[in-house]
């Protein structure tokens, strides 16, 4: 008998969100780009209530986007967080870049959250 692992992911999702602790930053909406993938418990999904919708994700991500958090490693977890709420989800791995952050190269955070 074969395992089945199911992982839901939403990748390079483009957001605009109150991020920052530099004095230039705050009150100034800047890009961020999330990849969250969400490992499922159980085994093969043969219906919509067996898994997680793409646009909760969205949504999730969306809502974090419209209050002030400083860090983006904050926002990774707190949405990780809030995936791992969900009925199913067993791991949330949270993956934010901030691209303006470097003149050269991409800056960004990757933080997993589990269930214990």
């Amino acid at each position: 008998m074969a395992s089945v692992t199911t992982k839901v992911r939403v990748k390079d999702l483009p957001l605009l969100a109150d991020i920052g602790i530099n004095p230039d930053e705050i009150g100034r909406r800047q890009p961020l780009v999330i990849t969250v993938q969400l490992l499922l418990s159980g085994g093969a999904v043969e219906g919509i209530g067996e898994t997680i919708d793409y646009r909760r994700i969205v949504r999730a991500a969306e809502a974090l986007s419209e209050v002030h958090i400083p860090l983006i490693e904050t926002f990774a977890h707190r949405l990780g967080e809030e995936c791992l709420g969900w009925p199913g989800v067993v791991e949330a791995c949270v993956n934010v870049d901030k691209p303006f952050a470097l003149t050269r190269g991409l800056a960004g955070v990757e933080v997993i959250v589990r269930r214990d």
